[in-house]
């Protein structure tokens, strides 16, 4: 019997060939297949006379074949079919180009539907390459509202319509509905049958909408119930209860004093921390704003109750920044620091996982490597992510599973709106360090257009006289040969240009995602110890160490990127002593773009522009670097689905609170789909 899991080879016209092509899709099963939704819809229904149309218009035509189609071998690879059409408006010449197969199927006297673009002239119009049915037989790919997806070689859209459709009707209305009953009529959402079949083959315009407001409804509701169940299932463990213990000897032993942000934030995890269920909070902080303090002041609780800490960053230098930072706050409070990460040898990781399972080492910090096989620590009470999005739900897992529900504290300086931090980090308790720490000054932004270079570049060269660094970031590695206005700067080529035309006794440096990551390490330290005057980079360095000479970054292309990423490449300068600057240079006079830019001109509050970023482009910016972990949003868009959200987040949170653990007979096709949305395996479940 078929079911969502049946294999898509077992569909008609789909062998192993195809198969392998509808994987690079992501279909691999009937499930896949009937929720690969399609991108957009061509409506073919209306059928204009041959004596109305215009060239350039797309348009459905029924006409009559009226004379002998012709097959002509103009050269090598290339084979014409042609022949007229008429109606009783006028005449239409038709040409297939490369489709020889067809001349035994065109049939003279015979009545086709011909859909397609009109060229030629108003006296002699003509279609090239139409979609073409009998009109006997019209009605799949002609005369209704056709779906239009998003294909890869190997798959046309007549195949993977006929699939789908095929695919559908195996489904039949066995679709399981993880909308529970309630939740569908209160909210007056169609069936799951009826949206899965209009969502795809619409019958109207209006059926296509009531499919579209269901399905984008279960997705909101399934991940808004999914973070809220994950959320809420930690009650069900025994944490690590470490006593709130008095923390004045750790801020005396601070050189500096904390800001009444930070202090909010260590009181909020401090109290987490002393319950008997495990801590997962979320330090969400601007750059600069201090969240590394408020980690090891959780630290030195783990360490006074005699408890294992690991602190996981996303590259190798970041965590060497970190194992800098941190060793200098905690050494002199008795806290032993280990570092470890991938690039050391295997003798030295045997050591340092030596040393770690006996408990020598107090704090862990380190790469991916934390998570590996062999590193088992003794007493690992306490987990601390950096740039949660770099990592993810399944990685911070795989931590946690390190340690016997240790607390979990992520912290994050990419500034996110209240609306999405519900759905990005709906399982996490959040604190917010609103405010900066004394002595951190804000970057002069300027948003500038091309008639600025030559201004700009003799800026530079001033504030390299002064000893100073600069950074100019690029929208591509190389020059793309398609690109015929040459207007994309490329990070190689520019580096070049500026090393030998423009910069000729500094020292330029370029740095990129495809350079192996130890020829990034390298660069990156070069930087960092001044011996690189200018670093040409992509958003590499989105997330980097701190480069406190640096106090320049000029931003090429500045329109190519959304405002979150803008600010976070900003925060990349401004982090030392010296004055800084951030130019962005953009030739895009359009008001929308301009627009953008000039909310980073008016401010360096990272919430702020994430708020204006959610206005102006909508959540694009927060989701480009998805959590791995949370299911794909195949057609919610929250720029434009905001008051479904909101409905969505309010049903998932009045069922969690009358069913937290999704016991209830009702829920088990809910629960079902959450717990294979996160690979649950059952556990909470029970």
């Amino acid at each position: 019997m078929t079911n969502l899991q049946t294999d898509v080879r077992y569909i008609k016209g789909i062998g192993e060939k195809r198969a392998k092509a509808l994987e690079k899709l992501g279909i691999s099963c009937l499930g896949d297949l009937v929720a690969y939704f399609p991108r957009a819809y061509d409506d073919r229904r209306a059928v204009s006379p041959i004596g109305n149309l215009t060239p350039g218009d797309t348009v459905s035509v029924r006409a009559i074949i009226a004379d002998e189609p012709r097959l002509s071998h103009v050269r090598r690879g290339l084979d014409l079919i042609k022949f007229r059409a008429v109606d009783e408006a006028g005449s239409l010449q038709i040409t297939f180009f490369n489709q020889s197969y067809l001349k035994g199927q065109l049939l003279r006297g015979e009545s086709y539907v011909f859909y397609g673009k009109v060229t030629g002239t108003l006296l002699a119009p003509a279609m090239q390459n139409p979609v073409m049915e009998k009109e006997a037989d019209a009605g799949r790919m002609t005369g209704r509202i056709v779906p239009i997806y998003r294909l890869t070689q190997g798959v046309s859209l007549n195949l993977l319509s006929q699939a789908v459709a095929q695919g559908l009707t195996a489904c039949g209305d066995h679709f399981p509905d993880p909308l529970p009953e309630s939740v569908r009529t209160s909210h007056d959402l169609a069936q799951t049958a009826f949206a899965y079949h209009n969502i795809h083959f619409p019958d109207s315009e209006e059926s296509l909408e009531l499919a579209r407001r269901r399905l984008i409804f279960e997705e909101l509701f399934l991940l808004a119930t999914a973070m809220g169940f994950l959320r809420d299932r930690r009650t069900d463990y025994n944490g690590r209860q470490i006593p709130v213990a008095d923390l004045t000897p750790f801020y005396d032993a601070l050189p500096f004093t904390l800001t009444a942000a930070q202090k909010r934030a260590i009181a909020d995890a401090a109290a987490d921390m002393g319950r008997n269920v495990p801590m997962a909070r979320l330090i969400q902080g601007d750059v600069g704003s201090g969240k590394t303090v408020v980690a090891a002041a959780c630290i030195w609780l783990a360490y006074q109750a005699g408890h294992q800490s690991a602190f996981m960053a996303p590259t190798e230098i970041l965590a060497k920044q970190h194992y800098d930072t941190l060793s200098n706050l905690l050494f002199p409070l008795g806290i032993r620091v280990g570092l470890l990460t991938g690039s050391l040898t295997a003798k030295k990781k045997r050591e340092l996982g030596d040393l770690i399972e006996t408990g020598y080492f107090h704090l862990i910090v380190g790469t991916h490597a934390l998570i590996s096989a062999g590193v088992r620590y003794r007493d690992l009470a306490l987990v601390i992510t950096d740039e949660q999005h770099r990592f993810g739900v399944d990685q911070r897992s795989a931590l946690t599973e390190k340690g016997d529900h240790p607390h979990v504290m992520v912290m994050s300086a990419t500034p996110i709106p209240r609306t999405l931090a519900l759905i990005i980090y709906g399982d996490l308790d959040v604190s917010i360090i609103d405010e900066l720490p004394p002595g951190r000054q804000a970057v002069d932004t300027f948003s500038v257009d091309e008639t600025y270079r030559q201004r700009i570049f003799r800026f530079t060269e001033k504030l390299l006289d002064e000893g100073r660094q600069a950074f100019f970031v690029c929208p591509a590695i190389e020059s793309d040969p398609e690109d015929m206005s040459g207007g994309l700067k490329a990070v190689e080529e520019y580096a070049k240009n500026l090393q030998t035309d423009i910069f000729p006794n500094r020292n330029v440096a370029f740095l990129h995602g495809k350079l192996k990551p130890k020829a990034k390490e390298a660069i990156m330290a070069s930087f960092v110890a001044g011996e690189i005057d200018i670093l040409v980079a992509t958003t590499v360095i989105e997330v980097g160490v701190d480069v406190p000479n640096a106090a320049l970054m000029v931003i090429e292309n500045a329109e190519q990127f959304g405002l979150g990423q803008l600010h976070q490449l900003r925060g990349r300068v401004g982090r030392g002593a010296h004055k800084s600057y951030c130019v962005l240079i953009s030739s895009n006079q359009n008001e929308t773009t301009q627009a953008r830019l000039d909310v980073l001109c008016k401010t360096n509050d990272g919430f702020q522009v994430a708020e204006e970023d959610l206005a102006l482009r909508g959540p694009g910016d927060f989701f480009g670097s998805r959590q791995h972990g949370l299911p794909e949003m195949r057609l919610a868009n929250l720029q434009y689905n905001m008051d479904i959200l909101s409905q969505a987040q309010q049903s998932a949170v009045a069922l969690l609170e009358d069913d937290p653990k999704l016991e209830s007979p009702a829920h088990r096709a809910l629960r079902d789909r959450i717990q294979t949305m996160f690979d649950l395996h059952g556990d909470g479940f029970h």
